[in-house]
C-alpha cells in the first residue's frame, strides 16, 4: 500500500495502475474463499495425552455450541475469545463423549484468519475420531490436506513462501533446518523477494515518469539511474539464487556415501554415527547387499547417510546388484566417507577404490578404521587422493568427534557459512528467480542498446510477475491446490 500511495503522489498513474492490477488477484482470490466450515484432527495420529480437533470457518462457534457443553452450565453465547472453557463433548442425544477444553479465536486474529475453535480432548485415536465425527454431524465438513494453511494464505495471513515454511518446520530434520524454517515462516525470504519487487516497481515508475520523453531520447542521467535500479535488482536476485544450494541442504541433507571393500567397518561406522544398531555387522564379507539409508545431524546440518555394499568382484547375482547400486551412488554423492582397514595392508580392491576416488567429483574423507588394533597404514598410503585422513574405531567410539568436525568443516568449505535466512529451497522458487534474472538481464541489455523504454518495461514487468509467483500473487489456482495438497491432514 505504501508503494501505491507513493506512486499516486508522484503522479505515476500508469505504474500505479500496474501495481493495482497485480494485487487485485489477491483480492479476488480472497473473495472466492468458500464460506463453509471445516474440521480435522490437528495432532499426530496415535495415542497421546492430548488430541486437538480444529474447526475453522464462519460457523466454527456454531459447531462448537452444538457439540460442547460447559461444565459450569449455561451456553457459549458469552464466550470470551482467546480464553479456555472446560466442559464436555456431547453426542446429539446428550451422551458425553469426552472431557474437553475449548479455545475460541475470532476472525481475523486466528491462524486461518477465520473464526476458529479448537477442541482439546484426550489423545486416543478412538475418542478423537468420535469427536471429529460429531463436528461433521454438527455442520462442519472434513478439511482437505493443508486446507487450514491454504485458508490462511487465501485470507492474507500468510503469503505462499511463508505458508510453505509451515510444512518445512514440521518436516525439519535438524536444528539448522528448523531455524531456517522459522525464519521463512517469519518472512525472511518473503521480505527479500518483496524488496526486489519494490526495486523493480521503482524502475517501472521511473520509466513511466519519463513517458513524455521520446522513447529513443531518454536523458543520459535518467538512463544511468534506471540502469542502476535494474542492476541493483539483478544483484539481489543473484544473492538469493546463491543461497539455493544451502536451502536444499537444510531441507534434504548432504548425500553422504560410505564406501569401502567388504568387512572394513562401514556398517559399524554407520551404527556408531547413528548411536544404534541399524546395520548388521558380521565377519562374513558381503553381509551388506543393499543400500541402507539413514539421516543424522552433524553441527545442526542434516546428512543423508548411505551404507553401501562392499566394492569387490561380487560372487552372486544379489551382491552384484548391491555393488552396482554402490557405483551409482558414488557418481552423485556430495560427500564420500571412504573406509579402509588400518590393521591390514592395502589390497587390490583398496587401490581400485583410491583410483576411483581420485577422479570423483565429490569431496572425500578417508577413514582408517579399526584403530583399536595395531595399524599398518599411514597417511602416505593415501597420497594419491587429495583428502584428509582420519583414524577411527567405531567399536571403541574413538575419532568420531573429529570426523563430525571434519564433516562440518567440509560443508563450510564447500557451501560457505550456511545462513539460515532468506533461502529459496523449492524448485518453483529457484526457477522463478532464474526467470526473473533472465528478464532483468534482458531489460539491462535493451536499455544499454537504446532500443526503447517500452521494451525495457516489458521485461521489468515479466520479472516482477515471476517474483510474484514465489509469494503466490501471480500463480494459478491449480498450482496453489497442488502445493497445499502436499501438506499433512489437519494443517
Amino acid at each position: 500500500m505504501q508503494i501505491l500511495i507513493g506512486l499516486l503522489y508522484e503522479g505515476n498513474l500508469r505504474a500505479a495502475a500496474f501495481f493495482c492490477t497485480v494485487h487485485q488477484i489477491m483480492i479476488e482470490r480472497t473473495r472466492a474463499m468458500t464460506e463453509d466450515t471445516i474440521s480435522q484432527i490437528a495432532t499426530p495420529h496415535g495415542a497421546g495425552g492430548i488430541g486437538i480437533i480444529r474447526v475453522s470457518g464462519g460457523d466454527a462457534l456454531g459447531v462448537a455450541r452444538r457439540v460442547f457443553r460447559p461444565a459450569a452450565g449455561g451456553t457459549l453465547g458469552d464466550i470470551v475469545p482467546y480464553t479456555a472453557r472446560y466442559g464436555h463433548i456431547v453426542a446429539a442425544d446428550g451422551t458425553v463423549i469426552d472431557e474437553c477444553i475449548l479455545l475460541y479465536m475470532r476472525a481475523p486474529h486466528s491462524y486461518t484468519g477465520e473464526d476458529t475453535a479448537e477442541l482439546q480432548c484426550h489423545g486416543g485415536a478412538v475418542v478423537l475420531r468420535e469427536v471429529l465425527l460429531r463436528t461433521w454431524e454438527a455442520g462442519a465438513r472434513p478439511a482437505e490436506a493443508g486446507e487450514f494453511t491454504k485458508r490462511a494464505f487465501l485470507n492474507g495471513r500468510l503469503d505462499l513462501a511463508r505458508a510453505e515454511g509451515v510444512m518445512e518446520l514440521i518436516a525439519a530434520k535438524s536444528t539448522r533446518a528448523a531455524r531456517a524454517a522459522r525464519e521463512r515462516l517469519a518472512g525472511a525470504f518473503s521480505h527479500a523477494v518483496t524488496d526486489i519487487r519494490t526495486q523493480i516497481l521503482g524502475a517501472v515508475a521511473h520509466i513511466e515518469a519519463g513517458i513524455d520523453f521520446p522513447e529513443d531520447d531518454i536523458p543520459a542521467a535518467s538512463a544511468e539511474h534506471l540502469a542502476a535500479e535494474i542492476d541493483a535488482a539483478s544483484a539481489a536476485v543473484r544473492r538469493l539464487l546463491a543461497g539455493a544450494d544451502t536451502g536444499r541442504i537444510l531441507r534434504d541433507g548432504v548425500k553422504t556415501v560410505i564406501v569401502g571393500r567388504p568387512n572394513v567397518g562401514k556398517s559399524s561406522l554407520l551404527n556408531a554415527l547413528l548411536g544404534m544398531e541399524r546395520a548388521i555387522v558380521t565377519d562374513v564379507p558381503g553381509t551388506t547387499r543393499d543400500i541402507i539409508e539413514e539421516e543424522i545431524s552433524v553441527a545442526g546440518i542434516p546428512l543423508r547417510l548411505l551404507d553401501t555394499a562392499g566394492l569387490r568382484a561380487a560372487e552372486d547375482a544379489v551382491e552384484q546388484i548391491g555393488v552396482a547400486r554402490t557405483e551409482q551412488h558414488l557418481t552423485d554423492a556430495e560427500l564420500i566417507l571412504a573406509v579402509f582397514d588400518a590393521s591390514e595392508p592395502l589390497t587390490a580392491e583398496d587401490h581400485a577404490l583410491l583410483t576411483r576416488l581420485s577422479a570423483a567429483a565429490a569431496d572425500t574423507i578417508i577413514l582408517c578404521s579399526k584403530e583399536d588394533r595395531p595399524s599398518v597404514l599411514s597417511a602416505a598410503d593415501f597420497s594419491a587422493v587429495a583428502a584428509p585422513v582420519l583414524r577411527i574405531s567405531a567399536q571403541e567410539g574413538t575419532g568420531l568427534d573429529a570426523l563430525r568436525e571434519e564433516i562440518a568443516a567440509h560443508i563450510v568449505r564447500r557451501e560457505g557459512d550456511l545462513s539460515d535466512g532468506a533461502l529459496p529451497n523449492k524448485e518453483r522458487e529457484i526457477e522463478a528467480l532464474r526467470r526473473a534474472e533472465t528478464h532483468l538481464t534482458a531489460a539491462a541489455e535493451t536499455l544499454a542498446a537504446d532500443l526503447g523504454t517500452d521494451f525495457v518495461s516489458i521485461d521489468l514487468r515479466a520479472a516482477y510477475d515471476a517474483l510474484g509467483e514465489i509469494l503466490g500473487e501471480t500463480v494459478d489456482t491449480d498450482l496453489i491446490d497442488r502445493i497445499f495438497s502436499e501438506f499433512c491432514i489437519g494443517k
